[in-house]
């Protein structure tokens, strides 16, 4: 049973084809997460025939009762004309408690104000009184009579959002997934392809959604224009609201007044507020008391304003554009350059939790959108909404053990996140310890990239810097972690001395020191002489490439055996072309050199893998390389020379992340990304 089946055997009427929103959508400014609430009741089937016709049906509700602002005079005719008539429109309601002692309404896209609420109505749906307006599916009635004040009525008032889950069933359904299954399913139902996404890719497309599953998450994410950032902070969720970094004001976010009643702001109603476009503004002046009070709502989840003390949820989400790019930041200044002035303080970005690395993520385009089943984004923000009453991050205290240096707001950071993506993978629980350590890899990773930028930014954090590694219970082992950033810009790379090599030992040989404080010139990556070490490259890695890898290991061999059971499509005999090139170029004495590759492919497909190996061989001719070829059926994947080296290839030459369009990468292999593998180098004597 593949993804799609499993996905209609065990969500039928709960997901829905991604792609059908933007289809229904347009260009209408309402949130993806109204349409499909729409398409839920329309097109949640598996039959391309029924989704058709849903997908008219929901086209003609959108079409005939969706308030366009433009049309509104049409539509308030239609109610005048009709007596009664359903609209989708974007309500905010208010106690009006001076004169009526009632709550009445205002339409934001209709353009009439005051019409009187039922109470009962508000006290299901209190986020109408938040100050940011809720869409709601309502039915309008006109008053004809002499006598009325009032001409207008709500008939029937109904909040788009789904009613109830069954968070027990969603939780015992997981477990009819595998992992990377589950991961896609999300991924898709974030409205994006999985399969253009590498591991790495899709973690960060779901740290994306931890505001929305943990309460009181401080999150950060800043990169180029067109990655998505807003999103899911503009159209997933109800219980969400974004707002323009540049127009929030402490009395909307935290308290207001009327009269002498206190009225609760933003952070009272919703799970996430998001802060879009937070980046400097010119111009743009910052409230001094939004600062510092939200700043202690950060650290203390409560805010003084006004008469008392005030307790909330909401997460914080701040999103933004940077004005650079990640070598210029943090060769001249740093990461959080971009963000208002105002903000740049050590206190009070230390109270961040994560800072998503927004630069690694592709500018979406056409291609980028999924086209297959995701769960119905109402569905799936009720599931994250529940899921925020638990916390799973002690489950992370069963693995490792975090460094004493680290401080209680790192150690909250990780936790937090640990916990939020738990409970995004793995509701059931249901985890591995090599699973469990991928996610406290990347928490880590994101709260030290805080941490880092911090030290640069306030002095004070330098005086006691903490090192980010733990001790794995199981085993003993301590691990560091590294931010990617500084893995790419590393300046040094240290190779403890042959002496000190065991080939079974867990932790590498190799060390990458990353860079740890500002420097003055681009680094750049130093290669070491021959020996004996094993060299660890992440999943994203930049500044890697073949002649770094085997430059030195391949100059002086005459004869060199090269055994990779996957050069078979043509991508991987390109990779083996780009390798014959650099032993091309290593050999500036012209001596004869024999190269000899040893690979397999299935039998239907050998004639065209010849084709290719013989036009390879061809294109050789008038060099001093002999290149020869043999399949046979193996795995292990390495290079052998006959200076008595061994190099075993965890991928084999199959280390660079897939490519398209027209690049520099395909050009400069230092500018790719790489898979996530290991290359370890060994004495063929040592074996």
């Amino acid at each position: 049973m593949d993804l799609h089946e499993k996905i209609i055997a065990h969500f039928e009427g709960k997901v829905v084809r991604k792609d059908l929103a933007s289809i229904v959508k347009g260009n209408l400014p309402v949130p993806t997460y109204v349409v499909e609430y729409l398409l839920a009741q329309y097109c949640a089937t598996d039959n391309e025939e029924m989704i058709r016709e849903g997908i008219e049906q929901v086209k003609d509700i959108i079409r005939n009762n969706y308030v366009h602002r433009a049309e509104a005079e049409r539509i308030k005719s239609k109610i005048r004309e009709q007596g009664r008539f359903r609209i989708i429109d974007k309500v905010n309601v208010e106690l009006n408690d001076r004169k009526q002692n009632q709550y009445e309404a205002f339409f934001a896209n209709l353009g009439i104000s005051g019409i009187p609420v039922n109470d009962d109505v508000v006290q299901r749906n209190p986020k109408l009184l938040s100050g940011n307006g809720v869409w709601c599916i309502l039915t309008m009635a006109y008053d004809h009579s002499d006598t009325t004040k009032i001409r207008w009525e709500i008939d029937d008032m109904k909040a788009i959002q789904i009613s109830a889950v069954d968070l027990g069933e969603f939780i015992e359904k997981r477990k009819e997934f595998t992992t990377d299954e589950w991961i896609d399913l999300l991924i898709h139902s974030v409205g994006l392809k999985p399969e253009l996404l590498n591991k790495r890719d899709k973690m960060i497309q779901l740290a994306r959604l931890l505001p929305h599953i943990e309460n009181n998450y401080n999150f950060i994410e800043l990169g180029p224009k067109g990655t998505g950032k807003s999103h899911v902070f503009q159209e997933l969720s109800p219980h969400g609201v974004l707002v323009s970094g540049g127009d929030v004001t402490s009395a909307r976010l935290f308290v207001k007044y009327s009269g002498n009643k206190e009225i609760l702001g933003l952070v009272g109603y919703w799970d996430v507020i998001a802060w879009d476009e937070y980046e400097h503004q010119p111009g743009k002046r910052v409230d001094p008391v939004m600062i510092d009070t939200m700043q202690n709502y950060l650290a203390n989840k409560s805010f003084n304003r006004g008469k008392g003390s005030h307790e909330a949820s909401a997460s914080m989400a701040f999103v933004g554009n940077t004005k650079h790019t990640v070598p210029f930041m943090l060769k001249n200044s740093h990461l959080f350059e971009s963000i208002p002035d105002a903000f740049i303080k050590g206190a009070f970005l230390d109270r961040i939790h994560i800072y998503n690395p927004g630069w690694e993520v592709r500018v979406l385009k056409k291609s980028s959108f999924s086209n297959g089943l995701g769960f119905i984004t109402d569905y799936l923000a009720e599931i994250l909404h529940e899921l925020r009453k638990q916390d799973f991050s002690p489950i992370m205290t069963e693995y490792v053990k975090l460094d004493s240096s680290l401080s209680e707001r790192d150690h909250m950071g990780v936790r937090k996140t640990f916990s939020g993506l738990m409970k995004l993978i793995y509701p059931d629980k249901n985890i591995s310890k090599v699973e469990a350590l991928e996610l406290i890899d990347f928490a880590i990773e994101g709260r030290k990239r805080v941490k880092d930028q911090l030290s640069i930014i306030d002095e004070t954090f330098r005086v006691e810097p903490a090192d980010f590694k733990y001790i794995i219970l199981s085993t003993g082992e301590e691990v560091g972690v590294e931010t990617l950033e500084c893995l790419n810009l590393s300046e040094r790379r240290v190779v403890l001395p042959e002496n000190e090599y065991k080939l079974n030992e867990a932790a590498p040989i190799y060390v990458e020191n990353g860079v740890t404080e500002l420097s003055t010139k681009r680094p750049r990556i130093k290669q070491e002489s021959k020996a004996i070490k094993n060299i660890t490259v992440r999943e994203n890695q930049t500044g890697i490439s073949y002649e770094f890898l085997f430059a030195d290991y391949l100059s002086g061999a005459t004869e060199i055996t090269i055994e990779d059971p996957f050069i078979r499509y043509p991508y991987q005999v390109r990779n083996l072309v780009e390798l014959l090139s650099l032993i091309i170029k290593l050999n500036k004495e012209e001596k004869g050199i024999k190269v000899h590759l040893i690979t397999n492919n299935d039998e239907d497909k050998i004639p065209d893998t010849i084709d290719a190996f013989d036009e390879i061989q061809d294109s050789m001719a008038d060099t001093s390389i002999e290149f020869t070829y043999e399949f046979k059926e193996f795995h292990d994947r390495k290079i052998l020379t006959d200076t008595g080296w061994e190099i075993i290839l965890g991928r084999g030459l199959d280390i660079f992340e897939k490519r398209s369009g027209y690049t520099i990468e395909d050009y400069v292999q230092e500018k790719r990304r790489c898979k996530d593998f290991n290359v370890t180098y060994i004495p063929k004597e040592k074996r």
